[in-house]
Formats: structure tokens, C-alpha cells, sequence
């Protein structure tokens, strides 16, 4: 199905801690779908440690804020990485979000509207933790991907989060990906236990999206913040990460399957609009 018949499919990636490799994996996501001809726009809400051009070696345009503020429009400030993959980057734009008149997030919207069919995926990039702006960038998105790994922190404060975004905010579905486990039975056994413990106390689904093992190459190019897709050694984490690229496309095949709306929605839901 064509981007113009289903729109721009949004997913933000959280974790309870940092440290999980969240960024890290989102980017290689990015890139894994990128490569499979989709057009991917990278959202990096991760405010006062946006790295996500880091990774490749790149240096933002621009940021939302100066779009808010009137001083450049959205198109000046969409940083292109990679063949079919843009950024924006948030800087500290979405602390000044909730002070916008009203012809400011008119504007905002009207330019986002114009992108809408621009993108197959808008992928938002948050801070780790239960802040407010994780909070309301995760209920605005249309999936949310939880990153969890083995850590008994990641477990227990990923927990705390999934649990705010079910009594603030209302959310009922998440995605988990285990991060940073030896092979595919622990990454399995992690989110076998980490269901049975939040159904115990929430009625919520979760869904496994797959898992990452942590061998020594990822782990390099997590710390060094290089694309696992430019290390030179072949790892079987690549072949997990295509895995997981196929799954959160096979979800995505239909906007049906989808309870809020893309990427028009998701910028109202930040700027306050709707």
C-alpha cells in the first residue's frame, strides 16, 4: 500500500532508564527501514542530549523551536542523514510548545499537514525516564516501543513508565524490544516475565517486537555511536535488527491497524491544538 492511500505511520522509542541503547537502536532501525525504500523522518524529542546526528556524522540544520518562533520554516530545518532519512531535531522547542499563540501552532500544523504524505514513518526519539515531555510524546505517537534489556533497573523503572502513560494518558498497547540479552531464548524469557508482572497489576497489552543480542560489535558501535550498519564486522545483531525492521513493517501494513492518527495528529498532540 502506497504512503498517500495509509499517510506517515508514527512510533516513538522509550525507555524507563538510560544506558538501554535506545537511541542507538533507533537509528539502526531508521536506517534498516531506509534501506527497504521507506522514507524515514527521525524526530529527536530527546531534549538537551539530541546526539542523534551523531551517529551520522552530521550537523542539524535547524531546530522545531526557531520553526515555532517564526524565524525559518519546517522544510529549512529538516536535516537529511541518509538516502530516504531526514531529521528534525526538538532542541529545547517543546518546552516552549505549550507558550505558542494560536497563529503560531496554526502555521505549525499547516506545514506538517504539507509533509504528511512526504513520509512512510515518523520515528520520535525521547529521554529516557517519566518525564512530562516523555509522557506526552509517547501518547502522541500511534505505537510506542518500549526498550527494555536484563538490568533489573531498566525492568522495574520501564514499569513506572508504561504505568503513566496507562493512567495519564489512557494507553493500553505497547511494543517491547529486548535489548542487550545474549540470544533470542533470553530476550523471550525477559518479556515473558516482564508481561506476567505488569498484567499482574494493569489490563494492557503487550506485544514482543523482537530482540537484540549485545555482542561485542554492537556493544562498540552503541558506545562509540556509529551505525551498526557502517561496522565493518559482520554481526548476528544485524540479522535480529532485520528481523525487527520486517516486524514493525508487517504491523504497519494498514493505518486500520492504527488507534490514533500520523504524523498531522502527532504535531497537534504537541503543540497543544487538539
Amino acid at each position: 500500500m502506497s504512503r498517500s492511500l495509509i499517510g506517515t505511520k508514527t512510533l516513538s522509542f522509550s525507555s524507563g532508564k538510560g544506558g538501554v541503547g535506545k537511541t542507538s537502536l533507533l537509528v539502526n532501525v531508521a536506517m534498516g527501514l531506509s534501506e527497504r525504500g521507506q522514507k524515514v523522518l527521525i524526530f529527536d524529542g530527546d531534549l538537551g542530549l539530541s546526539n542523534v546526528e551523531i551517529f551520522f556524522n552530521q550537523r542539524p540544520k535547524g531546530h522545531i523551536l526557531e520553526v515555532m518562533e517564526g524565524h525559518k520554516e519546517l522544510s529549512e530545518v529538516i536535516t537529511p542523514l541518509y538516502e530516504n532519512l531526514d531529521l528534525i531535531s526538538g532542541g529545547h522547542g517543546l518546552i516552549e510548545a505549550a507558550r505558542l499563540n494560536a497563529f503560531s501552532r496554526k502555521s505549525l500544523i499547516d506545514a506538517v499537514t504539507s509533509m504528511e504524505r512526504r513520509y512512510d514513518y515518523l520515528l520520535i526519539d525521547t529521554a529516557p525516564g517519566i518525564g512530562d515531555n516523555v509522557l506526552y510524546l509517547n501518547a502522541a505517537a500511534q505505537q510506542i516501543m518500549i526498550v527494555i534489556t536484563p538490568d533489573a533497573a531498566s525492568v522495574t523503572d520501564s514499569y513506572a513508565l508504561i504505568k503513566l502513560l496507562h493512567q495519564i494518558h489512557g494507553e493500553k498497547k505497547f511494543n517491547i524490544i529486548c535489548n542487550q540479552v545474549r540470544d533470542e531464548n533470553e530476550g523471550l524469557g525477559l518479556f515473558s516475565r516482564f508481561n506476567e508482572v505488569v498484567n499482574r497489576f494493569m489490563c494492557i497489552g503487550l506485544d514482543y517486537a523482537g530482540s537484540i543480542p549485545h555482542d561485542t560489535v554492537y556493544k562498540r558501535s552503541s558506545q562509540s555511536q556509529r551505525l551498526l550498519h557502517k561496522m565493518e564486522a559482520k554481526v548476528e545483531a544485524l540479522q535480529h535488527l532485520g528481523k525487527l525492521v520486517a516486524n514493525i513493517q508487517n504491523r504497519n501494513r494498514s493505518q486500520a491497524s492504527l488507534d490514533k492518527g500520523g504524523l498531522q495528529f502527532f504535531w497537534e498532540q504537541v503543540v497543544g491544538v487538539a
